[in-house]
């Protein structure tokens, strides 16, 4: 490690903290969390691509939520349990596949946000406008609004990461138990104050937004359904809403107690372990949610298994 271009090709992940006693109990738990998360999300899209009843905006769109569960999930397990039973000092990730790690870490994350915005967006026109839902929700704005939700993260998510691989790197050491964009930019000697900067700012706004369009998407909805004697409307609005709220506040409660963890460094460990699990709880309960709370995906299930 003495020599520099060694030294900058190559890097250390420090990982969990997990005694060898321990280390066999949390590889099975992310073993098999990981061959769930696989299984129920890419069933999840295939049910949806072969089921031609299930062939509607609402469902095309929450496709892309599995999509990013699936690969979100793949991004970060293997290589935690490729690692977790080897001693910290064994534990290397080269320089270019940690910033591809951290890079498609960074869109994972916040992409899951983007795609409950636009079934958000799904779920007001399909109750506020009824009437005018198939004229509204055509397939070219069921592709726009997908194109949207990972457009603004790749974009958004290139900036970020662009601004950390300018930096030159005096350590070689990740503290995380994965490649992120603070992990890439705390290998730097040189001023970050921009990095830091950026990374408050576009997260500050990708929440304020997220929070704002879903406060706004269901005030209207609850205000229309307060004003309303049908109670077939109310039937459908909760029904619907009910699903995508229970998952937006389980991605919401996840990333709020990331960031606040990383905030302070006496919680640095059960930050690291918030971290892995960011990956894994919301992966795993998002099938469970639509599967049994969806009425056409439970029929489209008793199908397959029928």
């Amino acid at each position: 490690m003495e020599n520099g271009t060694y030294r900058n090709q190559i890097l250390m992940i420090e990982g969990l903290k997990v005694t060898p006693l321990s280390s066999y109990p949390a590889f099975i738990f992310l073993f098999l969390a990981y061959i769930y998360i696989m299984v129920s999300n890419i069933g999840l899209i295939v049910l949806i691509l072969m089921d031609k009843t299930l062939h509607k905006p609402m469902y095309l769109l929450f496709c892309n939520l599995p999509i990013c569960d699936a690969l979100g999930a793949t991004v970060v397990v293997p290589g935690m349990l490729k690692d977790i039973f080897k001693q910290a000092s064994d534990r290397y990730i080269s320089y270019i596949a940690c910033v591809i790690q951290a890079y498609l870490v960074h869109i994972l994350g916040s992409s899951n946000q983007t795609i409950l915005m636009a079934m958000g967006f799904d779920r007001y026109v399909a109750i506020c406008n009824p009437l005018r839902y198939n004229s509204i929700m055509t397939n070219k704005m069921v592709v726009s609004l997908a194109a949207f939700a990972w457009g603004v993260t790749i974009i958004l998510s290139g900036i970020l990461i662009s601004l950390s691989v300018k930096l030159s790197h005096c350590s070689s050491t990740i503290s995380n138990p994965y490649c992120d964009n603070p992990s890439l930019f705390k290998l730097s000697c040189e001023n970050v104050i921009i990095n830091q900067i950026y990374g408050f700012c576009i997260t500050s706004v990708f929440w304020i937004v997220s929070i704002s369009c879903i406060a706004f998407t269901y005030i209207k909805i609850a205000i229309l359904c307060l004003s309303s004697d049908n109670s077939g409307l109310k039937s459908k609005a909760m029904k619907t809403c009910s699903t995508h709220l229970c998952v937006y506040f389980i991605v919401l409660a996840c990333s709020f107690t990331l960031i606040i963890l990383h905030r302070f460094t006496a919680f640095a460990d059960l930050g690291k372990l918030a971290s892995v699990l960011y990956y894994v709880i919301p992966s795993s309960l998002n099938p469970i949610i639509y599967g049994v709370q969806t009425k056409e995906i439970r029929q489209g299930l008793w199908k397959i298994f029928h």
